[in-house]
């Protein structure tokens, strides 16, 4: 009995001793950041939970029709000489910092002149005093320029820097010049190089209404209204607006295909048949109960337009 009590004894302490070593751990852990154990994250993955010197960054544009993305890593100045020491002259740069720079088209364009397939692509540079170059790589996945070869270059052309005013960071920008086209800067320390980047609109909006129309159903009126719009606020092609818009029309007259309509009838110079169907679309506008989005369009352009009479 005595042997047994004693057992007891011993079991218990060890039970006790368990708690306090599973409490003291709980302690420890719970005071720690959440994540530090986490033997399955990889290098990187771990490296995410904290803060970068150069911190992830990402700018798009669409230019046309087609979104034009960058993304990068932005290192700072922090009081060092930059040009020609931390980012020497004459070596492939990554253009940023951490992982290669990237800029991808969703659609096909033009970058400085020269043809580029829709994509996405490393975006390297060779910084001189005078001049640099511009490299667009096919190898966009890099971590910097350790494993950059010039045999996946796509593209390479030369740009001119410019001084500006002061930036602590570096930075991307991309700043649309017209309907199709768009600079894209890059500003950093006290310079800056940019490059023109094209979309050829009409070939590409050409293209995806012809592709739309194709894949339309024989009911669709409203696929047909949007491209006669299009090409009626472009001005392009009229005929084949009056057709498309007649088509939206004769599957199901609605007030926003009569409202097409009616604009591209006052285009074509007949003033009174565009109002009489500018009155219909409003008409039955207010008989559907039609949104403020789709009925005070039509209120504002026959305000417009009995103005002009007077």
């Amino acid at each position: 009995m005595a042997a047994m009590g004693i057992k007891k004894m011993g079991m218990a302490a060890n039970a006790f001793a368990k708690a306090c070593t599973f409490l003291a751990w709980s302690a420890l852990l719970l005071a720690l950041p959440f994540g530090t154990f986490s033997p399955k994250l990889s290098g990187q993955e771990a490296g995410r939970m904290f803060p970068q010197k150069s911190p992830k960054a990402s700018v798009s544009q669409v230019v046309g029709i087609c979104t034009v993305t960058i993304e990068y890593h932005r290192p700072r100045v922090r009081n060092r000489v930059i040009w020609g020491e931390l980012v020497p002259f004459g070596e492939v740069w990554r253009t940023g910092a951490n992982e290669a720079t990237t800029i991808a088209f969703s659609h096909p364009v033009k970058v400085a002149g020269t043809p580029v397939p829709a994509g996405k692509y490393a975006l390297f540079t060779i910084p001189n005093r005078d001049r640099w170059t511009v490299i667009l790589n096919k190898r966009h996945q890099q971590m910097g320029s350790f494993e950059y070869s010039p045999l996946e270059d796509l593209l390479r052309f030369d740009v001119r820097p410019i001084a500006t005013s002061y930036t602590e960071y570096l930075s991307f920008e991309i700043y649309p010049a017209d309907d199709s086209s768009a600079y894209v800067d890059l500003d950093w320390e006290k310079l800056r190089i940019y490059f023109l980047v094209e979309v050829d609109l009409d070939k590409a909006v050409e293209a995806r209404m012809n592709e739309i129309l194709a894949g339309a159903k024989k009911q669709d009126w409203r696929s047909r209204c949007e491209a006669a719009q299009y090409l009626l606020d472009s001005e392009k092609d009229m005929p084949r607006a009056m057709k498309l818009i007649e088509e939206s029309i004769k599957i199901r007259q609605m007030p926003q295909n009569l409202f097409v309509k009616a604009q591209i009838m006052k285009w074509a110079g007949s003033a009174s048949e565009a109002a009489k169907i500018l009155d219909q679309a409003i008409e039955l506008a207010k008989s559907q109960n039609a949104p403020p989005p789709v009925a005070k369009p039509m209120e504002i352009t026959r305000a417009q337009w009995l103005g002009q009479r007077r």
